[in-house]
């Protein structure tokens, strides 16, 4: 037989002989935090990058002449099922970069025709004749080689924007070296070399910008496209040595500092009074501050002047084969610079990356940086970095690169020893206070971010961080 208790009746007031505890809070000082801040990220980007001092505020990258161009992206308009190219994204295309007239263009841009291709097509053939020049306007193709024993090796990707064969404006009569073939639903532009002949025929200036591409081309060159120093080495006796110089570009790149800035306002009576137990201004200057760096690492990223998505060199650029970030993806973008020093993702495409290494029973390691462990492959730490963006469509990238000056890397830039310096390159300058009391403090942050050699930043395109089904 249990025997049932019931809880003491609460003391009315009359009854309590102690001090109550919600009577006591009344004259006790409360223990605050500091206010908090969700929008704090680890900023492994700003703190990877090595910063060099510009005193004058614009650092000039010189670099030895090349005369090889790269092919670039291309953009497209699209009308329901219709894609044309934008005539002026023309000018992406090796024989025709740095050409701007508009009316050649345009006629170019016209006579561009639109195919589709099914998986597993073939849009050109080895060792057929090069008569066309093709852009990708959607899908992935790849570039179809023969191994060192006639096996069919993959040579590479080309996505979205990609254009293959324009060297046959410079350059006809050439074969093709590879076997593109389509490897997802693809639409392509097709301009034949017959097309391109009728326009260059009735514009001059198409002409002659061509045919001074196509005199470079035949320069001696080195693997990355500069003039190649002459040398000479295992002689005997006293042979005539070459005579040579190393030549460098005329019009360097030059990287001015970018600026983030804000005015933070306090009412003098908060300034003046509600300063116990923390001081009030500095608490709103250090959101502020903060608020300013991730701002500053969201440039670095994505400004498209200087930031690393917008930054890298075409040839840097590769998608992957797949769609998911595979162990395979990870080892050529590796492959393609010495001494990557990090790579960096968002953290939904290192859970991709992790997905795909756990699906091959790979183990995916880590190492220490800054004291802390993370993820890593190939011994190169992978480092989350929210700022780069994730599309609708579920896609995103992934960025490597060697930093530093010594290393012909990629480094970041600021000034410091500005007035009213609170951290390198960031200051807080009282502007006065208003006629309502309040002051007023402009916050600025000057950054900007330099690639010293193409080779040192490179990009993974096309990640597929959604899962799929059986995933």
């Amino acid at each position: 037989m249990s025997v049932e208790t019931s809880a003491p009746p609460a003391q009315t007031e009359e009854e309590r002989q102690s001090l109550g505890t919600e009577a006591a809070r009344n004259l006790a000082t409360t223990t605050k935090s500091e206010p908090q801040m969700q929008g704090i990220s680890s900023r492994w980007l700003t703190r990877m990058l090595p910063w060099v001092n510009v005193p004058g505020a614009t650092y000039r990258v010189n670099r030895r002449l090349a005369y090889t161009l790269g092919d670039g992206r291309v953009s497209f308009v699209k009308t329901g099922a219709k894609v044309q190219v934008v005539p002026e994204e023309l000018g992406e295309l090796p024989p025709l970069r740095g050409f701007t007239d508009g009316d050649a263009l345009g006629a170019l841009a016209e006579k561009f025709v639109q195919k589709e291709f099914e998986p597993g097509q073939v849009i050109v053939a080895e060792g057929r004749k090069a008569d066309h020049v093709y852009l990708v306007a959607h899908g992935k193709v790849e570039r179809i080689g023969e191994g060192p024993y006639g096996d069919e090796v993959v040579l590479g990707l080309m996505a979205d924007g990609d254009a293959f064969g324009g060297h046959v404006l410079a350059d006809p009569g050439k074969k093709w070296e590879f076997t593109a073939r389509a490897a997802t639903p693809t639409t392509v532009l097709a301009l034949p070399l017959t097309a391109y002949k009728a326009v260059a025929d009735r514009h001059e200036k198409l002409r002659e910008h061509v045919r001074l591409i196509s005199s470079n081309g035949h320069k001696k060159l080195n693997k990355s496209g500069e003039a190649e120093i002459s040398l000479s080495s295992g002689h005997v006796g006293e042979a005539p040595l070459p005579q040579t110089f190393a030549d460098y570009e005329l019009h360097p790149r030059e990287y001015e500092l970018s600026v983030a800035q804000t005015v933070l306002r306090v009412h003098s009576r908060v300034a003046d009074l509600y300063n116990e137990p923390m001081n009030q201004t500095q608490q709103q200057l250090r959101l502020t501050i903060e608020a300013l760096r991730e701002r500053q690492e969201h440039e670095l990223v994505n400004n498209r002047d200087f930031g690393m998505l917008h930054n890298a060199d075409f040839d840097q650029r590769i998608s992957t084969f797949s769609g998911p970030p595979s162990p395979d993806d990870l080892d050529e973008l590796l492959s393609m610079r010495r001494k990557t020093r990090c790579m960096f993702a968002h953290p939904k495409a290192i859970a991709a990356f992790g997905r795909e290494c756990n699906k091959r029973g790979i183990y995916f390691g880590g190492v220490e940086v800054h004291g802390n462990m993370l993820p890593a492959w190939r011994g190169v730490p992978l480092l989350p970095c929210s700022k780069i963006p994730v599309s609708k469509q579920g896609t995103s990238s992934i960025i490597a690169m060697r930093t530093g000056e010594d290393d012909q890397g990629v480094i970041g830039l600021y000034q410091t020893g500005i007035p009213d310096e609170v951290e390198p390159g960031l200051n807080v300058r009282f502007m006065g206070i208003s006629e309502k009391a309040i002051i007023s403090y402009l916050v600025s942050t000057y950054y900007s971010a330099a690639v010293l050699v193409p080779d040192a930043l490179g990009i993974l395109e096309n990640v597929q961080v959604t899962r799929t089904n059986g995933s």
